[in-house]
């Protein structure tokens, strides 16, 4: 329980890694905060938090709107009296294609979901972790970490996050807040679970991408999130977290 009694937030907490952040933050013994713009699958991972001894709540939150954000993390704070952690997980993808055949429209969806919510959420969250220190863990990607053909929008945001957590972690180590990024690999999510239905010859590429054989799972994920907000690693800001496979490596 090395997070014991600590208030989290995890925003894109319905499914995938944001779920398994939750549920991994439950178990350590944190109080969490699940966000997500699906209500339904929010509240189911906040019941999985409790089946794993945790507790929480959710809270409906679209991180691309300043409102939405602002009103997760006051409505945290006016309820748990106090705000330690998040890990801003929410984010979206690309779908591959040809730089000409790319649209204004999903650059702005993706940039907006990708780098404007993770600025507006430590916008708000960083005031609120003044007072008393805390930690945040920003989910990137390894395509932020590398190049990465027919996806440039997508890459190009996880850059930013990295930039933003580099960045922040700089300004606020003084004031005892700690701010790293994770970056995963290739992670077996739902998306990931429907493609090997579809192609399983697709995801042998994907296997054969990672150095080590396989693709990653969730729970690997949220294992090195709840190692970087805990204790335990106490002398570590600023760092992009490679947590895939040996994909950056190569």
């Amino acid at each position: 329980m090395i997070l014991k009694d600590k208030v989290a937030i995890v925003t894109g907490a319905s499914s995938g890694i944001g779920r398994a952040c939750a549920v991994a933050l439950g178990s350590a013994g944190a109080i969490v905060v699940a966000a997500s713009r699906r209500i339904s699958e929010g509240e189911e991972t906040i019941q999985l938090v409790k089946e794993a001894s945790g507790d929480g709540i959710f809270i409906q939150t679209d991180v691309s709107k300043e409102a939405d954000v602002q009103r997760l993390v006051e409505k945290t704070v006016a309820y748990y009296g106090r705000l330690d952690f998040a890990c801003n997980n929410a984010g979206i993808e690309q779908v591959p294609t040809p730089l000409s055949e790319q649209t204004e429209a999903v650059f702005d969806e993706v940039i907006n979901t990708n780098v404007k919510g993770v600025w507006l959420c430590m916008k708000h969250q960083i005031p609120q972790m003044i007072e008393n220190g805390g930690a945040i863990v920003n989910i990137a990607s390894a395509a932020g970490l590398i190049g990465c053909p027919t996806i440039p929008i997508y890459c190009a945001s996880k850059h930013a996050v990295i930039g933003l957590t580099k960045s922040l972690a700089v300004e606020y180590a003084s004031r005892r807040i700690r701010i790293n990024a994770v970056c995963p690999g290739v992670i077996e999510t739902d998306l990931v679970k429907r493609a090997r239905e579809v192609n399983p010859q697709f995801i042998e590429h994907l296997n054969k991408m990672h150095p080590i054989g396989r693709v990653g799972t969730p729970e690997e994920v949220a294992n090195s999130v709840v190692w970087l907000l805990s204790d335990q690693s106490s002398f570590i800001t600023g760092h992009a977290l490679a947590v895939d496979g040996g994909v950056v490596a190569q």
